[in-house]
């Protein structure tokens, strides 16, 4: 007998051949619930819900943990200037959230509220046993703060003009008492950490910027906010008269929200550990200091091993004309309006084909309806539209395997092969944009090969009854692996082209093999699935 992880090593390496299933558990960045969701909130959730529905394809067992980060001075401040308690006015905006994420579909597991008992409690005994260890300190400085940030700065953070940059905001001088975490004792591991785990940062390239900013790490974390000046925050709770800073609480959600219930004082974990390590799917903004010191830093202190370390993939921004949304500039692309005007699953094909994962794109509502145009009305839908009336006019629906060496057969078996293997490589490697092109790919193979074969004209031709049968089985065939491979992005729309096949399966990726699709299986009407998006004329 072996342990699971050993199993899944020998797995890995080759020494079995049955795959087995494993734990994938996938948390995006909590969202700060200061201000509206936005089109870069909808695409960071779209892009984790398409990477965990890849995980189910696979087999995987899967936890997606999405939430809200509802404490800190910002939220008191917005609160107070509409009039309301800082609980009813995170209340209201996290309903704005969650009503988004269920009208384009993003189907997670787990809820994060940074307001919530359960974490409340893990943040505390956190506190607590740091504390204890002696990783937290009071005492009385003096500094800028960045009102935006909700931290203090220090002079490595100024500009080479000796100014502090805008993307710190406002900042102004403070002095006052607070609770600090010893944050530079772990420079050194942390250094050694970026430089062996090859996997902790996707794209690469990230992880040099995360290096250099490591370098840089001289000070302690101010932990703490006194009560006279924010109250809107989780008590410390060995001192009452303080609350903790937003981001060392909300960064615990990974943890305080993971299957398992953790806690550093738990007898048992292993419900928890059979989940932990996670991917942590983060805005570039947030990488550093957030995620890539501040929490790989505090799980450190809590024990974890260098192994324990969450992966952080880390997307780019939607940006509009080269310029990053802002409501101040009124160029912000409202994802709820979009879905609203054209739809959530053309939302979500736009949003993951039209992006490099961990790049920077530009939106455009231009590209967006032509992207749906092309790709899916043109190019999948046309396929799907052609081959059923082909079906249902020449053979009533019945698909016949006349013989499986067929050339026809053979030609669409390879071209539906090779997308296959590289599929799952870009998916694997988080490339979605790649995986959605290669099976737009072959729905524009399928549709060179009908026009190629011109079954209108094998139809007449009675000696040629073996080579159309084959063609439409073939194009059928390729529609059903099609449907498995975009599922993840256009769940809807996957289900719809398995309901005209008549093919009532659950999706798996085990089921992408050819010939899934029976010799004489009957195939429905086609219905039209994507209508094409009519813009005005100029």
């Amino acid at each position: 007998l072996t342990s699971a992880g050993q199993l899944r090593t020998s797995l890995r390496s080759g020494s079995l051949s049955v795959r087995m299933p494993e734990n994938f558990y996938i948390a995006t960045a909590i969202d700060y619930t200061n201000s509206a969701p936005h089109i870069g909130h909808a695409y960071e959730k779209i892009l984790a819900d398409v990477i965990a529905r890849y995980h189910r394809l696979k087999g995987d067992d899967v936890f997606f943990l999405t939430g809200v980060d509802q404490h800190g001075q910002k939220v008191q401040q917005s609160a107070e200037k509409q009039g309301l308690a800082p609980a009813e006015f995170v209340a209201d905006v996290t309903k704005k959230f969650t009503a988004l994420w269920q009208k384009l579909d993003v189907r997670y597991d787990g809820w994060a509220a940074t307001t919530e008992a359960r974490h409340k409690q893990c943040v505390q005994k956190i506190l607590q046993h740091l504390f204890e260890q002696g990783q937290l300190y009071k005492a009385k400085q003096g500094g800028y703060y960045s009102v935006r940030q909700e931290q203090f700065l220090t002079d490595k953070e100024r500009a080479p003009d000796g100014e502090f940059g805008p993307e710190w905001g406002e900042v102004e001088f403070r002095e006052e008492e607070n609770y600090y975490f010893k944050l530079a004792r772990h420079k050194e591991w942390l250094l050694a950490l970026v430089d062996a785990r090859a996997d902790l940062i996707h794209p690469e390239f990230r992880r040099a910027e995360l290096r250099n900013a490591v370098e840089k790490l001289g000070g302690d974390l101010c932990i703490s906010r006194p009560k006279s000046r924010l109250s809107w925050g989780i008590e410390l709770p060995f001192d009452p008269e303080f609350v903790t800073y937003v981001w060392f609480d909300a960064l615990v959600n990974y943890i305080s929200f993971a299957p398992g219930d953790y806690s550093p004082d738990s007898p048992d974990l292993s419900e928890f550990r059979r989940w932990w390590p996670a991917l942590i799917v983060i805005g570039k903004d947030i990488l550093i200091p957030a995620h890539g010191i501040y929490w790989m830093i505090m799980l450190h202190a809590l024990g974890f091993s260098e192994n324990d370390m969450p992966s952080l993939l880390v997307h780019g921004w939607w940006n509009i004309g080269g310029a990053k949304m802002s409501k101040s500039l009124g160029n912000v692309a409202d994802p709820d309006a979009l879905a609203d005007k054209y739809g959530a699953e053309a939302v979500r094909y736009y949003l993951m084909s039209d992006i490099v994962t961990g790049r920077d794109a530009d939106f455009s509502e231009e590209r967006l309806v032509l992207r749906y145009n092309n790709d899916l009305a043109n190019s999948l839908g046309n396929l799907l539209n052609r081959t059923l009336n082909m079906a249902q006019r020449y053979c009533g629906g019945s698909l016949e395997i006349s013989d499986a060496a067929h050339p026809t057969l053979q030609t669409l078996k390879g071209e539906v092969q090779a997308v296959v293997n590289t599929y799952d490589n870009w998916a694997t490697n988080f490339a979605v944009d790649a995986a959605l092109t290669g099976a737009i790919f072959l729905a524009g193979r399928c549709n060179q090969i009908i026009e190629r074969d011109a079954p209108w004209k094998l139809a007449k031709d009675s000696s040629r009854k073996s080579d159309l049968s084959a063609l439409l089985y073939g194009l059928a065939e390729a529609l059903r692996v099609i449907a498995i491979l975009i599922s993840p992005v256009t769940p809807k729309a996957a289900r719809g082209i398995f309901s005209q096949l008549n093919w009532d399966k659950e999706f798996r990726f085990a089921d992408v093999t050819w010939g899934g699709l029976p010799h004489g299986h009957i195939v429905g009407a086609p219905v039209p699935l994507f209508p094409r998006i009519e813009t005005e004329k100029r």
